[in-house]
């Protein structure tokens, strides 16, 4: 046995039926998807939806299906890799206090690759460029929908690999330090930045290209 390949993953609508012996039931996946995804506060869907937001402010194609273990989150026209990662003060749940902000930004050992039906044993970064994107309301109703409840931070693998080789996780200060935060409208002049700042070397010291 050779293996076994990947499943194709192809586009829905939402209004296509469950069956059972043979018949539709009076129940379609836009009610599951209603049922199971309606929190989109919640770390796991909230994550999905800012590689969706930042993919269409990159003008990214969303006709083809997320992979949900492919290496790299995103891939601009441009072929620009990059990574999305999310945090927020508020969750779903009952909390005691606001959450502590922090983003993952540990390189990957085992990172799957979508692209090459293998996985990448190195421990390295697979994106040119980080977007970071808090869900800045501290208030329960706050609304993931809104680009106004987002703030959006733009960083260069490069500047992570020479700063924090090693460590795993970035409080909001450091990010703040690093970058500032983006306009949904200018995330893509940002990203751009980052990749020549990275290129070129300049700007890197004080994060300049990372976000204006």
């Amino acid at each position: 046995m050779d293996g076994l390949d990947a499943i194709p993953i192809i586009p829905k609508t939402g209004d296509e039926a469950f069956v059972s012996s043979g018949e539709e039931l009076q129940v379609c996946l836009s009610d599951f998807w209603s049922w199971g995804y309606s929190d989109l506060v919640n770390n796991v869907t909230r994550g999905v939806l800012a590689e969706f937001l930042v993919a269409h402010a990159l003008g990214i194609s969303t006709d083809d299906p997320r992979v949900q273990w492919d290496a790299i989150d995103l891939v601009a026209p441009d072929g620009t890799k990059i990574e999305v990662k999310s945090s927020s003060y508020v969750q779903s749940w009952k909390q005691p206090g606001y959450s502590d902000i922090r983003f993952d930004i540990r390189r990957r050992k085992r990172a799957g690759d979508a692209s090459a039906d293998t996985n990448l044993n190195a421990s390295e970064r697979f994106s040119d460029v980080y977007v970071f994107c808090l869900l800045d309301r501290k208030c329960k109703d706050v609304d993931p929908m809104n680009i106004d409840h987002w703030e959006f931070y733009v960083v260069s693998a490069r500047i992570l690999d020479e700063k924090f080789e090693g460590q795993e996780s970035m409080s909001l200060p450091t990010l703040r330090s690093l970058a500032s935060p983006v306009e949904y409208d200018r995330l893509k002049d940002a990203v751009e930045k980052a990749v020549e700042a990275s290129q070129t070397g300049l700007g890197l010291e004080s994060g300049a290209g990372s976000a204006s």
